[in-house]
């Protein structure tokens, strides 16, 4: 499992209302993220950069990806030391910032995970495994600004 992994898919725009990008507001931002062997995602860009409101963007992907990753790898090391997690959901947040130029980049993601132990001698190993994942995740460790974390441990 070592090594280089590689990662493929397709993005396709299908934002074309017949006269291509004549003009600005003359197209849709629609598109499909298509991975062999699994459901298309439709996708837009965010509404107020002229996208469909009903389609996930790039940005909510970002922060769905970061937020997926430091998931699995929590599941994944508290099973490795016996920490049973009966429920987790996590209500993460991103800002980002448009530059003067029309571009932008994010400058933090805050992850607010709510987890259910089994039991309440659980908790203290709960927290000390959710510090361990900024070391892990691949996701995280690929940005360049800070994610933060607000953990809720319940029984």
């Amino acid at each position: 499992m070592k090594g280089q992994h590689n990662y493929n898919l397709t993005v396709k725009w299908t934002g074309n209302k017949g006269t291509g990008t004549s003009g600005y507001r003359d197209f849709e931002r629609s598109h499909l993220i298509i991975v062999d062997n699994k459901t298309e995602i439709l996708g837009s860009s965010d509404p107020a950069f002229l996208g469909d409101k009903t389609k996930h963007n790039p940005e909510e992907l970002l922060v769905a990806s970061i937020s997926s990753c430091h998931m699995l790898w929590y599941l994944h090391l508290c099973s490795e030391a016996g920490v049973i997690i009966t429920d987790y959901i996590d209500n993460a947040t991103g800002i980002m910032f448009e530059t003067s130029n029309g571009g932008g980049h994010f400058t933090e993601v805050t992850l607010n995970p709510i987890v259910t132990v089994m039991e309440i001698a659980m908790i203290e190993h709960a927290i000390e495994l959710h510090e361990k994942i900024n070391e892990l995740c691949f996701i995280a460790n690929s940005v360049n600004f800070p994610v933060r974390h607000n953990i809720i441990i319940n029984v």
